[in-house]
């Protein structure tokens, strides 16, 4: 009875959890922060739960239990149903064997870099590194953090490659920056 296969990353979060034991939406939630998913996948309550009705109304998990702790509201337990394994199996094979063709602001900003004059376009990359050098920081720091709480490196894997990314991007702005005060990125600057 499965319906319209989900393409928010958030439901792959949810599916992925499940798959490893039955949990209510706070605990998928507090695992999602816990382990950093929510630096690569948005998160907040509200979607959480609205994926949480969207997958229990596709047939992809199902509740097995309800619970109470103390004074809190009933919480319902999830599970995924075989359709939701299945789902999430192949999903998660498909994001990881095939590449798939992202729109990055910052490219689409590059597009456009001869619109504006050659001094401006190195304050703006400037800042952007200054910035890359801060969110690099600030996700060592995480992952430090995660890796020392015990979090085991397998959940931590994403963070990993974020970081490689924003060094990746933090070099490149730095190569391009230089170019273009030594004036060898184009002889046909528009100002």
């Amino acid at each position: 009875m499965a319906q319209r296969k989900p393409t928010n990353l958030l439901a792959l979060a949810v599916l992925s959890l499940l798959n490893e034991k039955p949990m209510h939406p706070y605990e998928i939630g507090a695992t999602m922060r816990q382990r950093k998913l929510s630096d690569v996948i948005k998160l907040n309550t509200g979607s959480l739960y609205a994926v949480v009705e969207s997958l229990l109304r596709g047939g992809w998990i199902e509740p097995i239990a309800t619970e109470r702790e103390g004074r809190h509201p009933e919480r319902t337990i999830y599970a995924p149903t075989e359709a939701g394994k299945e789902l999430f199996f192949t999903w998660l094979r498909s994001l990881i064997r095939t590449p798939a063709k992202e729109y990055p602001q910052f490219a689409a900003g590059l597009a456009f870099l001869g619109h504006l004059a050659p001094d401006e376009v190195i304050q703006l990359l400037e800042e952007r590194r200054r910035q890359l050098a801060n969110q690099i920081s600030e996700t060592r720091a995480a992952q430090n953090a995660a890796a020392e709480a015990g979090v085991d490196r397998l959940f931590l894997i994403e963070t990993e490659y974020t970081l490689a990314m924003l060094e990746a991007e933090h070099n490149w702005v730095a190569a391009i920056i230089e170019e273009i005060r030594a004036g060898t990125l184009t002889k046909h600057w528009r100002t």
